[in-house]
């Protein structure tokens, strides 16, 4: 199979461009730049360009099997702050996209959606793929705006689409720029004997995944005929004071933490049900947190 990566050299992307490569598919990326952490993989194909070309992503798309659609221009710290740039950039491109598949006749696509935003503030935890969906972002609502128009082209012109709504991913590649990556932020910061700056009082529960476990996830689901929303997670919950005493035991004993008053827009928790996807793509999650923050750990000191 020979798969369109859209966002193929960011972060989730090179870990899904390994893994296709490691299960024999053929891997075309298309991103707006390099990547950023090695040189390019010479199996791969490159395409540099914007996503709101249509011309360049027409031309990406040309003798593809299936997409794998993991661009986002937002993340849920600042997609409130403009909005209609979130919705411009995001839900009308993707919108762009569909409308070029349909015309091309390719069917399959992927999406990564959000686990943590969906979702809003859930009612039940572990929150199962069912429960309502009630954002309180911008990039929540524009996650699900996309989502609910893949259903419809699934519909009304056969798209087969399958959604990925990961939770948290974190590991070896991800950015540290302190807008997203919590983990990452939160280890440079260490590193660099700085003090940790902590929105609330650290008791906001997340589902960490290791990006690792989410690239062998996109691969499974991609390769079957499946379509539908299937949450993608640890399966287990942990507060940012649980990853501060981790932080601590890899030798930081001394570190300091500041905390500050909570963001309106943060989810207190969400844990994510992940057994569907465990069943329907013969899949579980394997890297524990503790390993994947060493792994994550080790990677920065190798940098």
């Amino acid at each position: 199979m020979k798969v369109l990566v859209l966002g193929g050299n960011g972060f989730i992307g090179s870990h899904v461009v390994d893994q296709l490569l490691a299960g024999g598919h053929r891997v075309r990326v298309f991103d707006r730049s390099p990547e950023r952490y090695r040189q390019p993989l010479k199996q791969v194909e490159y395409r540099l360009g914007r996503f709101d070309d249509t011309f360049q992503v027409a031309e990406a798309l040309q003798g593809v099997d299936a997409v794998c659609h993991l661009i986002s221009t937002t993340v849920p710290g600042t997609s409130n702050l403009d909005p209609i740039a979130d919705v411009q950039s995001n839900l009308v491109h993707t919108l762009q996209l569909l409308e070029q598949m349909r015309k091309k006749g390719l069917r399959r696509i992927l999406y990564l959606s959000s686990g943590g935003t969906v979702y809003g503030n859930p009612d039940v935890s572990p929150v199962p793929e069912n429960h309502p969906l009630n954002p309180i972002s911008s990039y929540g609502v524009v996650k699900v705006a996309i989502e609910k128009y893949l259903l419809m082209y699934q519909q009304l012109y056969g798209l087969q689409p399958v959604i990925l709504r990961p939770s948290n991913p974190y590991g070896p590649r991800q950015g540290h720029a302190g807008v997203q990556g919590l983990i990452g932020t939160l280890l440079v910061r260490a590193m660099a004997g700085d003090a940790l700056e902590i929105w609330g009082e650290g008791s906001i529960i997340r589902d960490y995944m290791y990006v690792g476990d989410l690239a062998q996830l996109c691969m499974r689901a991609l390769e079957s005929d499946v379509c539908g929303a299937f949450n993608a997670g640890s399966g287990e919950g942990n507060s940012i004071n649980a990853i501060i005493s981790m932080i601590r035991h890899l030798g930081y004993e001394d570190l300091q933490v500041k905390y500050s008053e909570g963001r309106s827009f943060d989810v207190k928790e969400v844990v994510l049900d992940i057994s569907r996807a465990c069943h329907q793509f013969n899949w579980r999650p394997e890297v524990l947190l503790k390993d994947g923050l060493r792994a994550h750990y080790s990677w920065l000191q190798s940098q």
